[in-house]
């Protein structure tokens, strides 16, 4: 009880309540006499500061609500815009797939226009190992598309090599660059026949050579090189390169051409391995 007493007989409590009076009177007190206008403007006085605040934080919170609604929208947007980015890298992507199929087609058609007799298997390069002595490519064709070993790849550029290793899915081969490969070979131009061979050295630019050329045969620098049909598992006229130098061997009297071969091996995404062909054509 005596706190309460204190509170209500305290300072505080007297000039609360006596400003309380004073807020409550004064204003009845000028309506009745008259003077409203006094009570209004002193009111709109001590409300302009409030007002004010009110309007600026009105303000402010709707420029955060349309910053946000404008964030949220360029969300959107850019979602889309990704969206629609996907698809059309994906149609992209399906058109290169599609030319390059189209591309790969029209070289098969090629080939079977101007080799008649032949059988082909397409297959796709899925390996390729690459060391000091030998680069081996895996091919995704095996002993189930009919693939067996010693059978010629090629492109439509020109022979790559042949099969050396055949399994039920798959199978290996290796480049007339490398040192385990012999072509019977001639050239087109003249007829000089010849052995196409790959050596450790010329390998590694990507070459191989023409050896037991007659030193008195008509060669060029530029002469096309094909298979000859001859004692090798190649049918004849597949593509092989072409000559870029020729150089004389003095210790057994014949001629050495160096060949640029036609096909491009670290490019080769696609092969056809020849399955079959007519001897008789040879």
């Amino acid at each position: 009880m005596n706190g309460f007493k204190k509170f209500f007989t305290g300072r505080f409590f007297l000039v609360t309540f006596a400003v309380a009076m004073l807020v409550s009177i004064v204003p009845s007190v000028l309506f009745a006499m008259g003077q409203g206008d006094y009570v209004k403007a002193t009111l709109q006085l001590i409300a302009s500061p409030f007002q004010w605040c009110f309007t600026k934080v009105g303000e402010g919170l709707n420029g955060y609500v349309i910053y946000f609604r404008t964030v949220n929208e360029l969300y959107d947007e850019n979602a889309a815009l990704k969206k629609e980015l996907d698809e059309n890298r994906d149609k992209v992507y399906d058109a290169d797939l599609i030319r390059e199929e189209n591309d790969f087609l029209r070289e098969y058609l090629g080939l079977k226009a101007e080799h008649s007799d032949f059988e082909f298997q397409d297959a796709s390069v899925i390996g390729r190992e690459s060391t000091n002595y030998r680069t081996v490519y895996t091919l995704s064709k095996g002993s189930l598309h009919g693939v067996e070993k010693s059978m010629p790849v090629i492109t439509a550029d020109g022979l790559v090599g042949y099969v050396t290793e055949v399994g039920p899915t798959y199978c290996r081969a290796v480049s007339v660059t490398e040192t385990a490969t012999a072509v019977g070979a001639y050239v087109e131009r003249s007829g000089v026949i010849g052995v196409v061979e790959g050596t450790y050295s010329l390998r590694f630019d990507g070459l191989c050579r023409m050896i037991y050329i007659d030193p008195d045969s008509d060669l060029r620098v530029g002469d096309k090189v094909l298979t000859s049909g001859i004692g090798s598992i190649y049918p004849r006229g597949l593509k092989i390169g072409e000559i870029t130098d020729i150089v004389p061997d003095e210790n057994n009297r014949t001629l050495t051409a160096v060949i640029l071969p036609n096909a491009v091996f670290d490019g080769i995404s696609k092969v056809m391995i020849i399955t079959s062909y007519d001897l008789s054509s040879d």
